[in-house]
């Protein structure tokens, strides 16, 4: 094995001992085997039992296949040299029917070893998810995240959808296939009827939920805002988890849709980080521009709904004077005032400031 396998000089003494072993119980049990009164249908002896299933992590099934051929090829070519003429073929043929039982031995210790590490994985990945969703960034979820080779992602944004019916074991994968196809990294749990994705190395999330779109169940799809790693990414999947339940206050919203988008009726459920970012990217805003001037003329428009000619004698300013205010608004907020959905945020967002900050304590 040393003269002819690089990976096996390169062995700790430790695993090199117990490939050893292996290759000695192989032989051992190759003879008792071979020795057997019965008809040999099957070989009984577990050769890998004397070696830890931590060794499974060190030596790869190639490297495994390797140490199988050239046990066998030392055994093949010392039986010619002890047996007798008439035996050699018996010998050979019990060699060639061992060797294929031993490999089939080898492929069900790693598949075993994959199978456990499978469900070790998704159990973390369920805890790392959830730790996101309650903001607990803290020293168990970073030694986590890093089991699962997420100790140096970056870019990272959540995903919300709604879970499909029947089994969700083939959800999961088909979801992390996709992400491995594009090149991301991605955390997936399922939290009732909610599908949450944590992705990295997100360059375009919106792009990433159009690709994760087939694989989840009709319904809101919401993206939320991309953070610059997996420990501030509970702020993303807050937005996108409140969106995901706003999300039906809005029948016209496209799939995939901004959690940010959704600020009027994420505010709606009391989302208080919506209630406040309506607050800072709208009402402050048309509070400093124009001396309150477009606040006043926003106020007009949305509450008495008599387009630029009413809104300009109620202000008693000229119509002109009222278009140019609406662009105003749209250049200092975002939002179009002539668009339905704009105009319900916005609406919204004045409704709340004038019922004051928000109460810290639900009202009885």
């Amino acid at each position: 094995m040393e003269a002819d396998h690089e990976w096996f000089r390169a062995l700790s003494a430790e695993n090199r001992s117990w490939v050893g072993l292996v290759a000695q119980a192989g032989i051992s049990s190759f003879v008792q085997w071979f020795e057997a009164d019965d008809d040999r249908t099957a070989v009984t002896a577990d050769v890998f039992g004397t070696a830890p299933r931590e060794l499974t992590r060190s030596i790869s099934l190639a490297q495994t296949l390797d140490l199988i051929r050239t046990v066998i090829g030392v055994v093949e070519r010392e039986t010619a040299t002890l047996a007798t003429p008439a035996e050699a073929r018996e010998a050979r043929e019990a060699v060639l029917r061992y060797s294929r039982e031993v490999a089939f031995a080898a492929a069900e210790v790693y598949a075993e070893a994959a199978e456990a590490r499978g469900a070790w994985d998704a159990r973390l990945e369920s805890l790392v998810v959830d730790a996101v969703i309650r903001g607990e960034a803290d020293d168990s979820m970073q030694s986590r995240a890093a089991a699962l080779g997420w100790g140096s992602v970056t870019d990272v944004a959540v995903v919300v959808g709604s879970t499909p019916r029947g089994a969700t074991g083939p959800v999961l994968d088909e979801l992390h296939r996709t992400a491995r196809r594009a090149g991301l990294q991605l955390l997936v749990a399922i939290h009732g009827p909610r599908v949450v994705c944590i992705g990295g190395h997100v360059t375009d999330p919106m792009t990433l939920a159009r690709s994760l779109d087939p694989h989840l169940a009709d319904g809101p799809l919401v993206v939320g805002p991309t953070v610059p790693h997996l420990f501030a990414a509970g702020r993303s999947a807050r937005a996108a988890v409140s969106g995901h339940t706003a999300a039906p206050a809005w029948p016209g919203a496209p799939r995939p849709v901004h959690a940010d988008d959704l600020l009027g009726e994420r505010a709606l459920i009391g989302d208080l980080p919506a209630r406040n970012a309506l607050a800072a990217r709208i009402l402050r805003p048309l509070q400093e521009s124009s001396g309150g001037a477009l606040l006043e003329t926003a106020a007009a428009w949305l509450d008495d709904g008599l387009g630029v000619e009413g809104t300009a004698r109620t202000l008693i300013v000229h119509p002109n004077t009222v278009r140019y205010r609406l662009g105003g608004i749209e250049r200092a907020t975002g939002y179009d005032l002539t668009d339905p959905h704009d105009a319900q945020t916005v609406r919204t967002a004045l409704a709340l400031h004038r019922l004051g900050p928000a109460a810290r304590v639900a009202p009885r």
